[in-house]
C-alpha cells in the first residue's frame, strides 16, 4: 500500500463538495462494498478517486451543458414572446384600420342610400303631379 489513501471527508474537502455528495456518488458507482477501512475510516483508492472525479467532471459537465442548453431556450423563447407580441400590435393596428374603413364605407353607404330615398322620394312627388295634371288635362 505505498499510494496515499484519502478519506471521504479528505476528497470532499479537496474537490469542493459536501461528503454526502460522495457517498452518493461512490454509491452510484457501486464502490461502496469495495472501499477499505483503515481505523473506523473508509478509505478510497487512486482507481476509486478517479472513478469519483470523472463522475463528479461527467454531472459538472451535464449540469453546465443543461444550463447553458436552458438558458439558450430561455433567449429563444423570449425572442419568439417579442416577436409575437409586436406581431400582436401590428395586427391591432391594422384591425383598427380596417374597423375605420368599414365605419366610413358604412356611413358613405348610409349617405347613397338616404339621398336614393329621398330622389325616390321627389320622383314619386313629380309622378302624382304629374298624374294630376294629366288628368286635368283630360278633364278638358
Amino acid at each position: 500500500m505505498s499510494e496515499k489513501l484519502k478519506t471521504i471527508k479528505e476528497l470532499a474537502d479537496e474537490l469542493g463538495v459536501s461528503k454526502s455528495y460522495i457517498d452518493k456518488i461512490i454509491r452510484i458507482l457501486k464502490l461502496h462494498t469495495k472501499l477499505d477501512k483503515v481505523g473506523n475510516k473508509y478509505v478510497i483508492s487512486k482507481t476509486q478517486e478517479k472513478s469519483i472525479k470523472d463522475r463528479l467532471l461527467s454531472s459538472e459537465s451535464t449540469t453546465k451543458s443543461h444550463t447553458k442548453s436552458t438558458t439558450k431556450t430561455h433567449t429563444e423563447v423570449d425572442f419568439e414572446v417579442d416577436f409575437l407580441k409586436e406581431e400582436i400590435l401590428y395586427l391591432r393596428k391594422s384591425h383598427d384600420k380596417q374597423l375605420t374603413n368599414k365605419d366610413k364605407q358604412i356611413e358613405t353607404l348610409s349617405n347613397l342610400l338616404d339621398q336614393q330615398q329621398r330622389l325616390a322620394l321627389q320622383d314619386k312627388k313629380l309622378l302624382e303631379e304629374y298624374k294630376a295634371e294629366n288628368d286635368s288635362l283630360k278633364a278638358l
